[in-house]
């Protein structure tokens, strides 16, 4: 049999570990397999945009120049479920070449959590337009407020425009024709026709003041002969206004839902973060958890075969008689613990590479998606790379970076928004009012003409009719003069001519008052004021909860973060020494003073360390993945921010194995690298 070489043999292990495939057997002087075809990577292609700023809901359509707008509803695009195009541009000859951060960015486009957690933001924003409006807002995730609880007088901010048109024509029954306006008996019934258009205007203001404008205008006609005008039109044009001056008086109390429904926002566009930071973080661990497990089907695969040898050799050496039967026995039993354990680890592989789909897709039971094994590029960072800030600096950039201590904050806010709004309501209700109204009327008048006629003939106490002479001696009769008018024609005005005396002011109307209301026990706005205080004061326990939960987060991952540095030094020296071990074994096997048998069971050893190492190094990129996440610096190292993101800035940086500086290499040099790498270190 021939010798196996060192150089060749580890050089087929690390080929094997690097492409996530079985090593070469270890005897076997084939040549490693070439390195799968390098896929298309999403880095340099289109960015990647979380889409926050697709759609903007806190401004409604205006009435200009469309003014049928306002009453038209937005559509709501159906979001795609479907896997993205990008997805399947990575697959090829049905594997996936994956780097850690087109893992990240696939799942920040594909992730189901990130699609869900899109909408809140944007329904967030209808709350901002509801309270616009002088509405109560939604709810978002997060928030645990959805409006004031304050008992004060609602304002209607926006605008609105009424107009009503009303006819009324009755025949109505004369009793007392002096009562009803006919003013004889000889009419029986009494018809009135009126025709009415009004118009008005109303719109609250931050201020705590209601302003309404009104015009109405009236025609009316009737049977009535008592009528000055007939018809008669009436028009009136005025302006009302309420303004609060206890309740209600100040911008900050007004406006108090617009506040809660901004700060709210906020809190949504937090929880996306946090949503983020959690798909980023779990995808990086699924990544890392599939590039061991890879490795580890690597590593059982070698124990298998070095067993299976073990237990053929044991067995020829039964037969000749120069072994125990019991050797072979306990050869045979760690033969079927080592092919249990590549059992294990194969579903273990199938498992890992399951969830990493279910990150990276919408869709993981997609045809083209199901089949496919994703073959990890990226290897975990050396131990050098790893930087651990000091921990009260890493406290201080927690507090400020963790979504969840800022929406925490902001609920804070929404509390003190509602203890000021709730300590106002329970002042006394003065509201001042004011009217002024301008009144014209006009109509069709009859135009007379007035004289006298002779009379009845005056006479005397005898009943003889007394005269009088005329210029001519004559005697002439006296008669009583009467006075007569007569119709003329008709007058006819109208509406131009009423509106001529409103805006001329001919006929004008002042109310100016205030309205006072004490409650005298205020009981209810009593309640509101203390429940307001104790949620604020609770919001503020719960705020130094989360810090303590921070600060404790920080901690953990921190003391990981280092256990998992110490984890892997102690590790890479157990596979250092483990080396030395296996190459003192390859030289005595060269030279005849030992046998395959120790060189295997040295080379099971040494492949068994690099598989602790990997799984060291596995760890160690998970503890620091954890580690950014408390700090919340996740999506900063990942050079994704929700600004960016919302302009579809994600650029990564792809780190291909089997690759240095740009260039593909083969596993001479990169033995060459770690070699000058282990000396440099040496040093």
């Amino acid at each position: 049999m021939k010798k196996l070489s060192l150089k060749s043999l580890l050089s087929a292990v690390l080929a094997g570990i690097l492409a996530g495939a079985p090593a070469s057997p270890v005897l076997a002087q084939d040549p490693a397999p070439a390195p799968p075809p390098k896929q298309a990577s999403l880095q340099g292609g289109v960015p990647i945009s979380l889409g926050l700023s697709k759609y903007h809901y806190t401004n409604s359509p205006g009435p200009w120049p469309n003014i049928t707008a306002p009453f038209r509803t937005w559509y709501v695009n159906p979001g795609a479920l479907t896997n993205s195009p990008r997805l399947e541009q990575l697959i090829q000859a049905g594997k996936m070449n994956l780097s850690l951060q087109d893992a990240i960015a696939l799942a920040l486009e594909n992730s189901m959590d990130i699609v869900v957690q899109r909408y809140n933001p944007w329904m967030a924003d209808t709350s901002i337009l509801k309270t616009k409006a002088g509405g109560f807002g939604y709810g978002v995730p997060g928030s645990l407020s959805v409006g004031s609880t304050a008992n004060l007088p609602s304002l209607i901010f926006d605008p609105y425009l009424t107009q009503s048109v009303s006819v009324n024509s009755a025949l109505i029954a004369v009793n007392n024709p002096l009562t009803s306006g006919t003013g004889t008996n000889g009419i029986s019934a009494l018809g009135v026709h009126n025709s009415t258009f009004t118009t008005a205007f109303s719109q609250g203001f931050s201020t705590g003041t209601t302003l309404n404008v009104f015009w109405d205008s009236t025609r009316s006609s009737s049977t009535s002969a008592f009528n000055l005008f007939d018809p008669a039109v009436q028009s009136t044009i005025g302006i009302s206004f309420s303004q609060q001056l206890l309740q209600g008086v100040g911008r900050d109390i007004t406006r108090r839902n617009i506040l809660i429904a901004e700060n709210n926002r906020k809190i949504a566009d937090l929880a996306f973060a946090q949503q983020a930071i959690t798909t980023v973080t779990s995808t990086i661990t699924a990544y890392w958890e599939l590039v061991y497990a890879r490795a580890n089907v690597s590593v059982e695969e070698q124990a298998v075969k070095v067993s299976d040898k073990l237990y053929n050799d044991n067995k020829k050496q039964l037969e000749i008689g120069t072994m125990a039967p019991l050797d072979v026995t306990r050869a045979e039993s760690e033969l079927a613990t080592d092919r249990q354990n590549l059992i294990v680890a194969q579903t273990t592989q199938l498992q890992d590479e399951l969830v990493l789909k279910n990150f990276i897709s919408k869709d993981p039971t997609a045809s083209n998606l199901i089949d496919v094994e994703i073959i990890p590029t990226d290897k975990p960072d050396a131990p050098q790379s790893i930087q651990l800030a000091p921990f009260a600096d890493a406290v201080k950039e927690a507090f400020v970076k963790r979504p969840d201590v800022q929406e925490q904050i902001l609920n804070v806010k929404n509390g003190e928004i509602d203890v000021k709004a709730t300590k106002n309501a329970l002042l006394p209700q003065a509201t001042l009012t004011g009217t002024y109204s301008s009144t014209g009327l006009a109509g069709n008048s009859l135009a007379t003409a007035s004289g006298f006629v002779a009379g009845p003939q005056v006479v005397d106490a005898n009943g003889n009719p007394v005269t009088v002479l005329n210029s001519t001696s004559v005697p002439t009769p006296i008669f009583v003069p009467t006075a007569t008018t007569t119709v003329t024609g008709v007058n006819k005005t109208g509406l131009s001519d009423s509106l001529s005396q409103v805006f001329h002011n001919r006929f004008p109307s002042y109310t100016v008052g205030i309205n006072f209301t004490l409650p005298l026990r205020n009981r209810s706005a009593q309640a509101d004021s203390v429940h307001a205080q104790l949620t604020e004061r609770q919001l503020e326990a719960q705020m130094q909860q989360i810090k303590n939960s921070a600060v404790l987060d920080v901690r953990n991952t921190s003391i990981a973060l280092e256990q998992g540095r110490a984890q892997v030094e102690a590790a890479s020296k157990a596979r250092e020494l483990q080396q030395q071990t296996f190459d003192a074994e390859q030289k005595k096997y060269q030279l005849g003073a030992s046998t395959v048998y120790n060189v295997i069971l040295t080379q099971r050893d040494l492949i068994t360390a690099q598989g602790t190492e990997l799984r060291a190094l596995a760890n160690l990129a998970e503890a620091k993945a954890n580690y950014e996440r408390a700090l919340g610096r996740t999506l900063e190292v990942n050079s994704v921010t929700i600004a960016g993101a919302k302009k579809g800035d994600i650029e990564p940086d792809t780190l291909i194995p089997g690759t240095r500086d740009g260039q593909v290499v083969g596993t001479e040099e990169l033995f060459k690298a770690l070699d000058d790498k282990g000396k440099s270190g040496n040093r």
